[in-house]
């Protein structure tokens, strides 16, 4: 039954309550944004018809206060909510909050998010339904002798992750059997502290992996499409700060197979709305399940560029019940797109957060050049939110093109007042791997050197050789030396950086 929305409150902050309100004003659909105190005067706040102050700074007062934003929903008339990624996206209870209200939550149902959410269940569906998924546990371990047991059945290193969350949290690599019981507590520990639930369950570790994940679209009417696949696999402590698609690392055939598994594997929970199938690929180029995200993805754009798709605006379609207006032999794969989470981090002192007030935010522009941003010059930059303050996206025509376009980009791109992860992007567009495309989950573990970001002094000539020196060491001469080619072009984007 087809339901319209034409007010929608988004229950999120900065660059993605931006993005969901410019989609909504496409639509000709009305939008209230929440904030706390500290965040009055945000982006989001000033774009949105409405906005409703739900509380204090710290998320758990704020963000993350469920009555709260179906209250300031019911205040102002929204019926619908779109929760973004992060803070209650991904959260079963809060969907369920929403339904109990009679308010549209944009979005999967709470039992889709409640099979894919717990890591321990979606691994039993996915091998109900064949899934690939790589040895290991299929359920939450049970004692430290069991789980003992299993890592040595299917050999070190293993990988002991948390049932109930993600993003890196609750998650260790143990790699000799002394290590293990350690391992687990730490892990245990951590899962508890972040998600309330220590539940863990072991895994094989696949060593060189690549993270490459495929998008998913689909409806109340049984359409379950994908709009292809991401590269994720630049990372620092398992989150992700490079994507692109479609993956370098795939060729038709795998493609097709993964894209396969990925349908099926949303079509086991009944899934509807936008969602992503992730997957671990090793050398040999199996592939594994690895979880789903019943959520859009901070890299979303790069999908949109490749298929020329407004996913937000597919998110809002499906919520009204209506069928998917396109088949999936409609899409096609157009150029190649790259995003850069540009984040307050210090790439130099281990991506640790940075904070402060912006003086400037200089955005790039330019013929394929995309930016998403939650936040402006003269605002602050405080330690109460994730540090994503924007994503820098270029497309082309051709892989090398949209990696060429956003080296210019980056070089235009102009922040003062933290520290950010801009250097790092650069670093990795200049790398010969990177642009090989033959990198994998390790590449900065492998190849980034912090003293290689280039930070801005008056001993450019000094910068520029350590740069060189540490950027450059697996693209030198016979002589050990950087080679001529790689030393000219970065000498430019050093001398950019360092005038500014």
């Amino acid at each position: 039954m087809g339901r319209k929305i034409s007010k929608v409150l988004i229950a999120n902050r900065a660059e993605i309550a931006v993005r969901v309100i410019r989609s909504c004003r496409h639509l000709g659909i009305s939008t209230v944004a929440i904030y706390s105190d500290v965040d009055a005067g945000m982006p989001h706040v000033l774009l949105a018809d409405e906005s409703v102050c739900v509380g204090e700074a710290p998320s758990s007062k704020s963000y993350l206060r469920m009555d709260r934003i179906i209250e300031a929903a019911k205040e102002t008339g929204a019926d619908a909510i779109h929760p973004g990624y992060g803070f209650l996206s991904e959260n079963a209870a809060f969907a369920r909050k929403c339904r109990e209200a009679g308010i549209i939550f944009i979005g999967p149902s709470p039992e889709a998010i409640e099979a894919m959410g717990d890591k321990t269940k979606a691994r039993e569906l996915m091998e109900a339904n064949h899934v690939p998924l790589p040895p290991g546990t299929a359920s939450a371990l049970k004692d430290i002798a069991e789980a003992e047991k299993i890592a040595e059945e299917i050999g070190y290193p293993v990988m002991v992750k948390a049932a109930a969350g993600g993003g890196g949290k609750g998650m260790r690599i143990i790699y000799k059997k002394e290590d293990f019981k350690a391992g687990i507590r730490t892990a245990k520990s951590e899962a508890m502290s972040a998600f309330g639930d220590d539940r863990v369950y072991v895994e094989k570790y696949l060593e060189n992996p690549r993270h490459i994940e495929f998008q998913i679209i689909a409806d109340e009417h049984g359409n379950v499409l994908h709009a292809f696949d991401r590269e994720c696999s630049v990372q620092r402590r398992h989150q992700k700060v490079i994507e692109e698609a479609p993956s370098p690392f795939l060729d038709d055939k795998m493609r097709s197979e993964m894209a396969e598994v990925a349908v099926r594997a949303a079509k086991s929970c009944n899934y509807t709305g936008a969602g992503t199938i992730e997957f671990l690929a090793d050398k040999h180029r199996n592939f594994y399940f690895l979880e789903m995200n019943t959520r859009l993805q901070v890299e979303h754009p790069v999908t949109e560029c490749i298929t020329g798709l407004d996913l937000v605006a597919l998110q809002i379609h499906v919520a009204e019940g209506k069928p998917l207006p396109f088949k999936q032999q409609d899409l096609r794969i157009q150029g190649h797109a790259i995003e850069c989470r540009i984040c307050a981090e210090d790439p130099e002192e281990n991506f640790m957060p940075s904070t402060g007030s912006l003086k400037r935010f200089h955005i790039p522009s330019g013929i394929g050049v995309r930016v998403d941003a939650g936040i402006e010059a003269g605002q602050k930059v405080t330690i109460n939110y994730d540090p994503l303050l924007a994503k820098l996206v270029t497309w082309g025509s051709s892989r090398d093109e949209a990696i060429r376009r956003m080296k210019i980009a980056l070089e235009e791109y102009q922040v003062d007042g933290c520290r950010t992860t801009i250097p790092f992007c650069s670093f990795a567009m200049e790398h010969p791997v990177f642009q090989s495309g033959e990198y994998d989950t390790h590449f900065i573990g492998q190849y980034y050197q912090p003293d290689g970001t280039g930070h801005s002094g008056d001993d450019e000539a000094h910068l520029a050789a350590a740069l060189l020196f540490n950027e450059f060491s697996g693209a030198q001469n016979e002589n050990g030396r950087p080679s001529a080619e790689t030393v000219e072009p970065h000498m430019q984007s050093m001398w950019w950086r360092n005038r500014r």
